[in-house]
């Protein structure tokens, strides 16, 4: 028998696999790698040594949700300053809230610095409301700029990202921790412990001039500058009972930004970008799925609902807008089995929409996925969807291309012919096919020349038939 040259090719198949595995796993390892230098060059900032008669003011921010990776951004600030020795520490904030575990970790770092403290709501526009109110008045020095307001910190218990009804123990409960906790930093604090309660029963919120004159703010300052000015040679009472004269003569203001790693993390917590990772994890998975073998979809897949979950544990993440996603993957998958004249298609989309729009949803904000970001994913996964499916029932249907099945159904000429030896009871002759020389048996006589179709194949031998042209010329 000749061996075929399409053999020898599909050999190389597996080492060709190999080195595809090979360089998608390098390219993987060095990404990784790059990510992490990076991130390590931007944690570590050398400190910049100061002239002796300089005050240094560490500058943070809080202008998002508070959430773990803003605790861990504003914790790691305050842990720099106290190990540069720095005069003083300034948190401007713009928050609408957050979790109250992520608020604690934050207060308590602040109580605990050895430097002092300042939580300015700025800019104009800004807001400190429920976990920032509670913030703003655990400084030591609590400022507000003109045309901003805190309050509102009544505490909302939740589930799924929607509030709950509970009874008027568990109520009652949670109101008095709350007010509790409010108490045991805020009179030491010297602020008016009464009005700050009322925040949190109550709901009330007050503009800057209503907290500076209610004795819940310190002071009003319309810019940075003019705050640092207010300060210099102000005495102010730490959380300790001791007393301190800030000296801010010529400030050096050292602003703090996230470092890489947390800016990443942070914007993985965004819900536009939660839902993207989601989609795109979905679907890098149900191509390595469908087409074994690709290896990227499946790893990039992986790495993207890795982050996903991240962001989930998290996000006030609906378990409707969960289900109402993955019940759109089934419809895209139905619409390429059966014909639906697109209903099934246009479900699907629907439903994703849905999902897409009830995927994030907060008491405290308008979080959400924008409308922009689902409607420009879904239509595109709807599509890659269907048309990954439709090509994975169509293979199905296609006769192999290369080995033994190949050859069933294919026709041949008989070189040799099929003649039965005495002791035999198949007709045996030789077959030419594909440019190759087979052993070939049949049921019956066939001469030289004779065109055959294989009917199967066992071992290295074709059992064959007349072909079908044959047998309708002997009808005719």
């Amino acid at each position: 028998m000749i061996v075929s040259t399409t053999s020898v090719a599909n050999a190389s198949w597996p080492a060709r696999l190999l080195r595809a595995r090979f360089a998608v796993t390098l390219l993987v390892a060095c990404l990784t790698f790059l990510l992490a230098w990076r991130a390590r060059g931007q944690d570590k900032k050398p400190s910049t040594p100061l002239p002796p008669t300089s005050a240094e003011v560490v500058e943070l921010r809080i202008g998002d949700e508070i959430e773990p990776i803003m605790a861990d951004y504003v914790v790691g600030g305050i842990e720099e300053a106290n190990r540069r020795h720095a005069s003083l520490i300034l948190i401007t904030m713009d928050t609408p809230g957050g979790l109250s575990t992520s608020m604690e970790d934050i207060i308590q770092h602040i109580l605990d610095s050895a430097v002092p403290v300042v939580v300015y709501v700025s800019p104009a526009g800004a807001r400190g409301a429920s976990a920032g109110f509670f913030i703003l008045l655990s400084a030591d020095v609590a400022a507000m700029a003109p045309g901003t307001h805190t309050g509102a910190a009544s505490p909302l218990l939740a589930i799924g990202g929607f509030p709950l009804e509970v009874d008027d123990t568990l109520r009652k409960k949670i109101l008095n921790d709350a007010t509790a906790f409010l108490r045991s930093y805020s009179a030491k604090r010297g602020r008016n412990v009464m009005l700050a309660e009322s925040a949190v029963t109550d709901g009330k919120a007050w503009t800057e001039t209503e907290a500076l004159s209610g004795n819940l703010v310190d002071l009003i300052a319309k810019s940075p500058e003019d705050l640092l000015t207010q300060l210099d040679g102000r005495a102010i009472k730490r959380f300790d009972g001791s007393s301190l004269q800030l000296s801010l003569h010529k400030p050096v203001r050292v602003p703090m930004p996230m470092s890489f790693r947390q800016q990443f993390l942070s914007r993985i917590v965004q819900p536009d970008a939660f839902f993207l990772l989601l989609i795109g994890g979905v679907l890098g998975l149900y191509i390595e799925f469908t087409h074994p073998g690709m290896i990227a979809p499946g790893v990039f897949g992986g790495i993207a609902l890795v982050l996903a979950l991240f962001a989930m544990h998290i996000l006030p993440v609906t378990p409707a807008g969960i289900v109402l996603i993955l019940l759109a993957l089934g419809m895209f998958i139905l619409e390429a089995k059966y014909t639906s004249h697109g209903v099934l298609a246009l479900g699907g989309i629907l439903a994703m929409l849905l999902g897409a729009l009830l995927l994030v949803r907060s008491p405290l904000t308008h979080a959400g996925v924008s409308l922009g970001i689902a409607a420009s994913v879904t239509v595109p996964f709807a599509v890659i969807t269907i048309l990954l499916m439709r090509l994975v029932l169509k293979s199905r249907s296609w006769k192999p291309a290369t080995g033994r099945e190949q050859l069933t159904g294919t026709s041949g000429e008989v070189t040799v012919p099929l003649v039965q030896a005495p002791d035999a009871e198949m007709f045996q002759g030789m077959v030419r096919l594909h440019g190759e020389l087979w052993r070939a048996v049949a049921r019956e006589a066939i001469p030289a020349g004779a065109e055959v179709r294989v009917a199967r194949v066992d071992g290295l031998t074709l059992h064959v038939v007349w072909s079908d042209k044959h047998v309708t010329a002997s009808q005719q």
